[in-house]
């Protein structure tokens, strides 16, 4: 521990910085803003550290046997160049060692190396320094290969250096915030920040100006805020925004929301400016059938928000211009489109019966995915039927899912389709039954992909 405080940097007036405790108080200080942990960069990081602290200090066997561990396993997941300068690293090590210390062996007698080889004092100084200077060298490209090896390939770090964005677009009664609500349950809600456009409204439902515009009309929302907003949270900085009452059709006061690993913005044009597509890790877009959407949407604001059917009902013919020219061709800029379709039209007609929807997935992607394994997955786990299309230049797959499945089912499929993506998390996600968890098993898939892009 003496050792510890030979290190100094005198900066006159008395004072002094010891840079090993420096070092080992940044190293923790790293550790802290990832956040997150897995045993893979919570190993590099206290290599690390340990590795440091043997550069900086005069030679200590007992540090360096602390930084032997970490430099096995650094070894163990890189390839031949890292065993041979861990090789090198640790024969320096030793041998300078040996040059500074006195041997002794079981019979009580002793020597010291340096008196053996009868080196002349200045060439023993010299290759003493040598070989100190040498292992300095080795132990940084160490250092260095760490870092970029074991820390900044790191899904976690990775995440924790910049924010995934999902932005979530879709008409009126597509489901959006129940999808929201589906992701963030991947994630768990300490990961999670989520912004809706509703809260970007200009005005109160009271509002006489709703009679001049629809919501669907960009007009109609501050959509400039909704843009600056989410640039922040994508830097890592906290907003305030309002929150919007569908109950009571008003704005509540100004709340804070603080940036997390994954952003969620939900929104009718959540997807309109080039900006917030800019913004996205991953583009969604919720393409749902419009029979099935109009069933839904009435369900939804006469039973949940106390509207009369009649005003619903009113509002789809008012809305229809808006939404073909401001929300659907939102679809094309989408990596991923989600349309809910019903097996069967004719079930829609009747809104008083309680019964089971049978719903198939269209799935449509621009970027491509692992489609051939999540076939094979679906088929033989979750024992659905898959109807798979891929374009003449394969840069667009369409994938048809009728079926059902359970909770348990999607659970089993993410576990062998996505194992290292699970791992990341960090916590048990909550799968959903039937074609909401496809979804999340497929926005996963996107989500796996985009990170691994991160490393290009």
């Amino acid at each position: 521990m003496e050792k510890i405080y030979q290190v100094v940097v005198d900066t006159g007036g008395g004072w002094v910085i010891y840079p090993v405790p420096l070092t080992y108080v940044l190293m923790l200080y790293l550790a802290w803003r990832v956040r997150r942990l897995n045993f893979d960069l919570f190993q590099a990081i206290t290599g690390m550290a340990f590795l440091l602290i043997v550069l900086m200090l005069p030679a200590s066997p007992g540090w360096f046997v602390w930084s032997v561990p970490f430099l096995v396993l650094y070894q163990a997941m890189s390839g031949r160049m890292a065993v041979f300068l861990a090789a090198m690293f640790s024969g320096l090590y030793v041998l300078g060692t040996l040059l500074n210390s006195q041997i002794r062996l079981i019979n009580g007698l002793g020597f010291s190396p340096r008196e053996v080889l009868h080196l002349n004092p200045l060439i023993e100084g010299r290759v003493t320094s040598l070989l100190h200077t040498t292992m300095i060298a080795i132990g940084v490209l160490l250092a260095l290969r760490i870092w970029r090896e074991g820390i900044r390939r790191n899904d976690f770090f990775r995440q924790s250096r910049k924010p995934f964005v999902i932005g979530v677009a879709g008409d009126s009664g597509a489901g959006k915030d129940t999808f929201a609500n589906a992701i963030s349950g991947l994630f768990g809600a300490h990961s999670v920040a989520k912004m809706s456009g509703d809260d970007y409204h200009f005005w109160d439902r009271q509002k006489p100006m709703w009679h001049v515009l629809t919501h669907l009309n960009p007009m109609a929302n501050d959509l400039e805020r909704f843009s600056s907003d989410l640039i922040s949270l994508a830097d890592g900085k906290s907003i305030q925004s309002r929150h919007y009452d569908h109950h009571t059709g008003k704005m509540s006061k100004p709340i804070r929301i603080a940036s997390n690993d994954f952003i969620i913005a939900s929104g009718l044009h959540a997807l309109y400016l080039p900006i917030l597509r800019n913004c996205c890790s991953l583009k969604i877009y919720l393409d749902i059938d419009e029979g099935l959407r109009r069933y839904f949407k009435i369900k939804r604001d006469v039973s949940e928000r106390g509207h009369s059917l009649e005003r619903v009902l009113s509002s789809f013919e008012k809305r229809q211009p808006d939404s073909e020219r401001f929300i659907k061709p939102q679809a094309n800029h989408a990596d991923l489109v989600f349309s809910l379709q019903p097996i069967h039209p004719r079930m829609l007609e009747n809104l008083s019966d309680h019964h089971h929807l049978r719903l198939k997935l269209v799935v449509q992607t621009r970027r491509g995915f692992n489609e051939l394994s999540l076939n094979r997955i679906l088929l033989g786990v979750c024992g659905l039927q898959v109807d798979m299309g891929v374009s003449s230049d394969g840069g667009e797959v369409r994938m048809t899912i009728e079926g059902d499945t359970s909770a348990s089912d999607i659970n089993m499929a993410a576990q062998m389709l996505y194992p290292q993506m699970l791992e990341f998390l960090d916590t048990k996600p909550e799968w959903q039954d039937g074609m909401m968890g496809l979804m999340q098993l497929i926005t996963l898939s996107h989500i796996s992909q985009e990170q691994t892009k991160r490393f290009i």
